[in-house]
């Protein structure tokens, strides 16, 4: 089945592609592996292929406009704005000057008359969201933007933004060990007729298994400043870890299958994007969707993560204090 943004939106695959990693965010990446996964993605029915202006500042956007700008009518593209990157980290830039001339810019290095789905990627607090997303709305109507999203809201802001416009999407983190989304923000999508975009379903490579108590991550990957990968956090994860491993072990799968199946069950509305810079991972990841989790599976999966999900913050503070505003 291929789900919808919103009730009337254009269809998209059951798995849709992140791409951050590809230009450096979890450490050194090869851009020739990754143009060669963008196209196996595409040829094995991948058709959502996630960005961002900041991701690489804007060199993720070109390598995607590079590698998919001649398969343009198979793909739907969606990135973001309304962030620039500092030395300091990211700061939100929610001006409509600043929107109009962030899209102009992505349009012109995704090599594209029109992004399929724009989302606003943090709230800035000198912005009422209605502004911002007001801005949006005149990209909308000009024809250089399909749909409208946002990243990291909280229901009541999402509820302001869907009254100036319709928020097709919503983007953030969900995963079987961060499930925060279901207590507010999933219900506002659903009364809304929004689809929820779950990035990091994958706990940002942790659930993989590929992930160590002595993994040294490599220089510039943003697991090194986030307390939910580091020291204690980090060992009382990796135990959740080691039993979705078993679980996994005993479906015959691997333990991004189990996660990725996990949240296939949430719903059609919820579409997973895992990231992937490399075809074995994104074939592991594609493997999930032969996946069927019985009730037993799911009740042995809730079991085996405690209530309240991983241990520690999933970003430093700089980061959290830009989230579900």
């Amino acid at each position: 089945m291929h789900p919808d943004l919103e009730h009337d939106g254009p269809a998209v695959s059951r798995l849709g592609l992140g791409c951050m990693s590809m230009t450096g965010s979890y450490g050194p990446a090869d851009p020739h592996e990754a143009a060669a996964t963008l196209l196996e993605a595409l040829d094995s029915g991948v058709t959502m292929f996630d960005t961002g202006d900041f991701y690489g500042d804007g060199a993720n956007e070109e390598l995607l406009g590079r590698t998919l700008a001649p398969h343009r009518d198979r793909v739907v593209l969606a990135t973001k704005t309304g962030v620039r990157r500092t030395a300091g980290g990211l700061v939100p830039a929610g001006s409509p000057g600043y929107l109009r001339r962030a899209c102009e810019a992505s349009l012109r290095r995704l090599r594209t008359e029109r992004i399929d789905l724009y989302y606003l990627a943090r709230i800035d607090p000198a912005v009422p969201v209605e502004e911002s997303v007001g801005a949006l709305a005149e990209l909308a109507a000009e024809g250089k933007v399909g749909r409208i999203g946002l990243s990291e809201v909280s229901a009541a802001t999402l509820r302001r933004a869907h009254a100036v416009h319709p928020v097709s999407a919503v983007q953030t983190e969900y995963s079987l060990w961060e499930r925060h989304v279901e207590t507010g923000v999933l219900p506002a999508v659903r009364e809304l007729g929004a689809t929820l975009v779950a990035y990091s379903p994958l706990g940002r490579g942790l659930l993989t298994g590929a992930v160590h108590a002595g993994t040294r991550y490599e220089p510039g990957d943003f697991r090194a400043t986030a307390p939910r990968y580091n020291g204690d956090d980090l060992k009382a994860n990796l135990a959740i870890v080691e039993a979705v491993t078993r679980l996994a072990d005993a479906k015959g799968a691997t333990p991004a299958q189990i996660a990725l199946a996990w949240l296939l069950t949430r719903g059609g509305d919820v579409i997973p994007i895992p990231g992937s810079s490399r075809r074995p991972h994104l074939r592991d990841n594609l493997g999930s969707l032969d996946l069927r989790l019985t009730a037993a599976d799911l009740g042995a999966i809730d079991a085996a993560v405690p209530g309240t999900g991983a241990r520690g913050a999933r970003y430093g503070d700089h980061g959290i204090a830009l989230i579900d505003r």
